[in-house]
């Protein structure tokens, strides 16, 4: 398997495609990455340095990176953080190109703008430019339960109104939508649970909610559930073997003390996940 992923990069940490290119190398998927940004370090920070690299360079690597003819070897294209607007026509068409090259390739867009918490921590103009142009040519989205509220206009908070507000998202374009922290308020305390949706039905998994987010976390998930589902082809396997995986590195970071995920030290929650969450099929 084959990923074209077009994200930020960074120099120290894991964020973007300093996050999701190892965790994939680790399960056996070749990765051809392109980077939006080269920071320091990511924004989290309050500063860093380093260049937001202009949109007609990204597409020029791109173009160089199709003149290979690698294209008609890549199986999905992921993309997530925009720094900034003219990313997204460089996205869109070589998401364009690739299917051109390979009708079976999928696009999978981390649609992401902010959380609950948080609010919006995007340029303005972003997340119209996802809910318009962007997510109506992806085949999977990967929103939490805030961004799946902005995209659909709808404000999700039970399992019932979650999955109908991933019904409107669906009915925008991309047939599978992993949301990636659904908090129902009838959840029992100290959870977090992750919904997968696609044609065949809706899966939910359980897990307990660790006192800790590392920046970084939501590039990995999207990663390992686009490889994934693209190589079972089922969004309950899929979203059991990431949920497993994420849980395990987010807990490894949390008991290391540090700040950064620690993507190596988890490496083989990777390769071998544990499996210790089950998805419950909700529909």
């Amino acid at each position: 398997m084959k990923v074209l992923s077009i994200q930020s990069a960074v120099a120290y940490g894991h964020v973007g495609n300093s996050a999701a290119v190892f965790p994939l190398q680790r399960i056996g998927v070749e990765v051809v990455p392109v980077h939006t940004v080269n920071f320091s370090n990511h924004t989290g920070y309050g500063a860093w340095r380093g260049p937001l690299i202009a949109p007609a360079d990204v597409a020029d690597v791109l173009l160089g990176v199709e003149e290979r003819g690698v294209f008609g070897q890549i199986d999905a294209v992921l993309s997530g953080y925009q720094g900034g607007a003219g990313i997204a026509d460089v996205i869109i068409d070589a998401v364009r190109r690739v299917k051109a090259a390979n009708p079976a390739a999928v696009y999978t867009c981390d649609p992401v703008m902010g959380n609950a918490r948080s609010g919006c921590f995007v340029a303005p103009e972003i997340p119209d430019l996802l809910r318009d142009r962007v997510v109506p040519v992806a085949d999977i989205i990967t929103p939490n339960q805030f961004e799946l509220g902005f995209l659909t206009g709808t404000e999700p908070s039970t399992l019932e109104s979650t999955l109908a507000s991933v019904d409107l998202a669906r009915a925008m374009g991309p047939k599978t939508v992993l949301v990636t922290s659904v908090e129902r308020p009838d959840r029992p305390e100290d959870t977090m649970e992750m919904l997968a949706v696609d044609d065949a039905g809706a899966w939910i998994v359980r897990t307990p909610q660790l006192p800790f987010k590392a920046n970084g976390s939501g590039d990995v998930t999207a990663a390992l559930f686009t490889a994934h589902y693209v190589q079972e082809k089922d969004a309950a396997v899929a979203l059991e073997r990431t949920v497993s995986s994420v849980f395990d590195l987010i807990d490894t970071t949390h008991r290391s003390g540090e700040r950064e995920l620690q993507l190596v030290q988890a490496q083989q929650f990777y390769a071998e996940p544990r499996l210790q969450f089950t998805a419950e099929k909700v529909r």
